[in-house]
């Protein structure tokens, strides 16, 4: 169930899954006065998707100025003809990177934008890794998948708002549209200062590393526990010696990961990580339930990250990503019941013994598809990029 927070002059609501978030999503988008700024990774031609699509073409035809900037690879299925509906009804859509040549390995096509953002009229935000996406059991789903989004309202949604207008500029120039609008936008920089509430972003430019870093941060001052629930878990070396060294300083550190195989080379790849982590003590989870889709984490009932970031290399090298940080007991204590009661009812804990009792073959399988992720990442997608370039 969905959970209400006032946190330093903010109002948060931390939304379980598609069925608290879309609702809640659909109605800021009917209530709009003004304008309308929504990124998706993946936005799917289905029931859900439709539902999205009506309520962004509601507002456009009622005067509101409605913005939908679309991954070109993660919402390329998307037909032509939903998006000419969209345009007609007067939504502005603009496409990140658009797939042209679908099949071959381009050195920078591996950068995404991952990021799952709303915000409507300056005034409410969602920050989350919730894909516009059918959430209903049935088929593969037997269950919602599990993922959160948290809603906004405070003054941390101004800096939400303007990186979302800031990238729909850039992204407008690259593709030789016209602006209906030119704000004078400020940059959202990460604040010097420690704030209860901190939106993290990571670019592959000036804040390459701003997500990483914070959970480098809270996981090397952890004095009880480390909780992490990661749809795609493959952190670099720094990452993973900080939890190590958390664990042998006798941190509970527990991962909650994919159980179920839906993206099989990631998926390998990660169990590649498995020998390390149970032999220093960290305990793993996977998640059977349902898809694995959340990006959180709670360090001492206190800290707490909701967003779009796994920690692998895509997400932490190549995308462009966006974490909320929520310093605060009662937020984090909602989160982390939810967690305890996913890995209670919905996940298997992975035992030591049992894991290296498994085939030469299974361990050969997961270290080739582990050191594939690492060349597809060098080879094809880190590099540095320009200012301009998306």
């Amino acid at each position: 169930m969905s959970s209400q927070h006032q946190v330093d002059g903010h109002t948060l609501t931390l939304l379980h899954n598609g069925g608290e978030y879309f609702p809640r999503l659909i109605s800021a988008i009917d209530g709009a006065t003004h304008s309308i700024y929504l990124e998706a990774y993946i936005f799917a031609a289905d029931a859900t998707g439709r539902m999205v699509s009506e309520a962004l073409q509601r507002a456009a035809r009622r005067g509101i100025m409605t913005h939908l900037l679309l991954d070109g690879f993660g919402s390329a299925g998307l037909p032509h003809e939903w998006e000419s509906e969209l345009h007609s009804a007067g939504v502005e859509v603009l496409w990140f990177r658009p797939e042209i040549a679908r099949f071959k390995l381009r050195r920078h096509r591996l950068r995404r934008l991952h990021r799952k953002l709303a915000v409507v009229d300056g005034h409410i935000a969602f920050v989350g890794g919730i894909n516009i996406i059918n959430d209903i059991p049935g088929g593969q789903i037997a269950a919602p998948r599990l993922d959160y989004t948290v809603a906004v309202q405070g003054e941390t949604v101004a800096r939400i708002h303007a990186a979302m207008r800031r990238l729909w500029m850039v992204v407008s120039w690259t593709n030789l549209h016209r602006q209906r609008e030119h704000p004078k936008i400020k940059l959202a920089h990460p604040n010097e200062t420690q704030h209860k509430i901190d939106f993290l972003l990571c670019d592959n430019l000036r804040h390459r590393r701003d997500i990483e870093l914070a959970y480098l941060k809270a996981i090397g001052g952890a004095q009880h526990e480390i909780i992490i629930a990661n749809a795609y878990f493959l952190p670099g070396m720094r990452f993973r010696r900080a939890l190590l060294h958390a664990a042998r300083r006798g941190v509970r550190v527990a991962l909650l990961l994919q159980g179920q195989v839906e993206y099989r080379l990631q998926h390998y790849a990660m169990l590649a990580l498995y020998d390390e982590l149970l032999g220093a003590g960290v305990e793993i989870y996977e998640y059977h339930a349902s898809f694995l889709h959340a990006k959180v984490a709670v360090v001492d009932g206190y800290w707490a990250t909701v967003g779009s970031s796994n920690i692998d290399p895509f997400s932490l090298w190549l995308g462009r990503e966006a974490n909320l940080v929520v310093c605060d007991a009662g937020f984090a204590e909602s989160l982390y019941a939810s967690l305890l009661h996913e890995m209670s009812h919905g996940a298997h804990p992975v035992a030591k013994a049992s894991w290296r009792k498994q085939g030469v073959w299974a361990h050969l399988l997961a270290r080739v598809s582990y050191a594939a992720v690492l060349f597809l990442t060098s080879v094809f997608g880190y590099a540095r990029g320009r200012e301009g370039d998306v």
